[in-house]
């Protein structure tokens, strides 16, 4: 930040300039201890830059802490007596000498915590209007998939998408595509893009940022999440256990979906269609409304009728749900 260097300098500017002011014999001797003191509070400042700074809001806020510190300060100098020796403007120039001080440090803090800015008094809270955004980063197949869209719609989700250029690439490659089922894909998801930057409740970034050390767009997700400390958003399987391997935070929309799902447990009874066989012998598939796929045992002479089942175990992974059920006689 320009602003908080260019302080930094102003500040060791004043202090060699009340040094070279308050020597008597040696002036650039007390100028050049005052430039070694000012740069020594900077480097102080800067050592803990790393600090918790929550509680200061701003540089207003940062100034008003200094000046009642310093206040408190000179009060309390106040209170002992001067030798007679000492001239009395001596404890004037103490005084101006550690307002700066304090004003300087309450000023640095400010800025660098006017992100955080969260104040705690009794039944009041004073709280920075822009909360900070959670930042996911979004891959190609969640953005193809097209329900993030509906489930931005409802308002559960609330933080920053971040469309990294290489993934933004990938979509544009799959739209040019000579394949026509990946040219399909490749505008859906253009188009789902910009639906989602008219959302209010969300925001869209595309950061330039390249990852060269990795090849790959999954390789490449994963490791800008780790850089930026970040969450990704897929529906890739693959995509989902490296990155949780990795330490990844992910949100897979089909593990919302699987959640969402009506709870089945074992003695429940439903209605169900088989629309062609199992795997296994006799056995015949059915569909639930979501999409689920029923495994009917000895259900294989039934197809094409609507039969009622009785559940006698789910099968649940991260790729889906399987029932397994037989026929309710």
């Amino acid at each position: 930040m320009w602003v908080l260097i260019f302080l930094r300098i102003f500040f060791v500017f004043v202090f060699m300039l009340m040094g070279f002011s308050l020597g008597k014999g040696d002036s650039l001797l007390s100028a050049a201890v005052g430039f070694g003191v000012g740069v020594f509070v900077v480097l102080l400042e800067i050592a803990g830059r790393k600090i918790s700074l929550k509680g200061l809001s701003s540089a207003v806020f940062g100034i008003l802490l200094g000046l009642f510190l310093s206040a408190i300060f000179s009060l309390a100098l106040s209170q002992f007596p001067l030798p007679e020796n000492i001239p009395s403007h001596f404890l004037s120039n103490i005084k101006l000498f550690v307002t700066i001080v304090f004003v300087y440090l309450g000023l640095t803090l400010g800025l660098k915590g006017q992100d955080e800015f969260n104040i705690v008094i009794p039944y009041v809270k004073f709280k920075r209007g822009e909360l900070q955004e959670e930042e996911i980063i979004v891959d190609t197949s969640s953005i193809i998939d097209g329900r993030i869209l509906d489930i931005v719609k409802t308002g559960f989700v609330e933080a920053k998408f971040i469309i990294p250029r290489f993934v933004l690439n990938e979509m544009h490659a799959l739209a040019d595509s000579a394949d026509h089922m990946k040219r399909q894909k490749g505008k859906r998801a253009i188009e789902i893009l910009h639906d989602l930057k008219k959302q209010p409740n969300i925001g869209i970034e595309v950061t330039e940022e390249e990852i060269s050390v990795v090849k790959t767009v999954d390789e490449k997700i994963i490791k800008f999440a780790q850089k930026h400390n970040a969450k990704v958003l897929t529906t890739d399987y693959n995509l989902n256990r490296i990155a949780q391997f990795q330490g990844v935070k992910v949100l897979n929309i089909n593990d919302l979906a699987n959640a969402l799902k009506p709870s089945l447990v074992t003695g429940n009874t439903f209605n169900l269609k088989l629309v062609k066989e199992g795997k296994e012998r006799n056995q015949a598939v059915g569909y639930l409304e979501d999409g689920t796929m029923v495994v009917v045992e000895g259900g294989k002479r039934l197809i094409g009728k609507t039969v009622n089942v009785e559940v006698s175990s789910v099968l649940q992974n991260p790729s889906g749900r399987i029932i397994f059920t037989k026929l309710n006689s």
